[in-house]
């Protein structure tokens, strides 16, 4: 069974996310359909950066790459140092879990059960004994300001406070990377700002954020945005005071 990612000297730390020439092909002759054509990118740990670009410009496919939820056709992808292209369902669900925190648009969450119960989930499967998941995932649901609303039902709570609960589920491993596709989406401004502002706070403990968006407000908290068009990241540096370059 695969072990913890290796953790090496801090004169050796590797980039949290290394894409080498990653390409993805859909189809083939006529249907073929390249929606990653040849990505370079490197996140280094600690990062904040957003990925935003038109769609069908590839940022969807990216972040799937990203979370080992799909393999590349051709290329390299090393997780903290790891090479995850070639691995097999059972590794990438490991590490998926181990791993990667994803926070989503429509939150995923189980209604049947309880905030705590819904942050405990991940836990379940990596094998962490009960009393240990219940402390971690009320430390996780305090750490997102939902300290009092531990028993509450997803439909006994508003959207923001569901998102919230994805966030303390996403972090509750206490991942190396914590990646988010489209996060605010199904949310008003005032209760973006408030979850954009657990993200700022998650990203200063030092916690590596990787959002996928198409708000520039959102992508504007971030320190970088990587742009992409046609399946290519042509930015892959962008400062978010520079975001007009990308879209213009």
């Amino acid at each position: 069974m695969l072990g913890p990612l290796e953790t090496q000297s801090a004169a050796k730390i590797p980039p949290i996310i290394r894409l080498e020439h990653i390409t993805k092909v859909y189809g083939e002759g006529e249907t073929e359909v390249r929606a990653l054509d040849g990505v370079n990118l490197v996140v280094d740990p600690g990062e904040y950066c957003a990925i935003m670009g038109a769609s069908g410009s590839g940022k969807s496919t990216m972040m799937n790459m990203i979370g080992c939820l799909d393999r590349p056709t051709a290329g390299e992808y090393f997780l903290n140092g790891a090479d995850v292209a070639q691995m097999d369902d059972h590794d990438l669900a490991h590490i998926r879990n181990r791993n990667i925190g994803f926070v989503f648009q429509q939150f995923h969450l189980l209604h049947q059960v309880s905030a705590l119960e819904n942050v405990m989930l991940p836990m379940v499967y990596a094998n962490v004994p009960y009393r240990n998941r219940r402390d971690r995932a009320i430390a996780a649901l305090e750490r997102v300001g939902l300290g009092n609303r531990i028993h509450n039902r997803p439909n006994q709570l508003s959207g923001g406070q569901q998102q919230r609960v994805a966030i303390a589920r996403a972090i509750v491993n206490q991942p190396i990377l914590l990646l988010a596709d489209e996060p605010t989406g199904a949310l008003d401004s005032k209760t973006t700002a408030e979850i954009l502002s657990i993200f700022d706070q998650l990203n200063a403990s030092g916690m590596t954020v990787v959002m996928v968006t198409h708000e520039p407000e959102v992508a504007r908290r971030t320190h970088r945005i990587v742009w992409f068009r046609d399946g290519q990241a042509i930015h892959t540096h962008l400062p978010p005071s520079e975001l007009h370059q990308a879209v213009f």
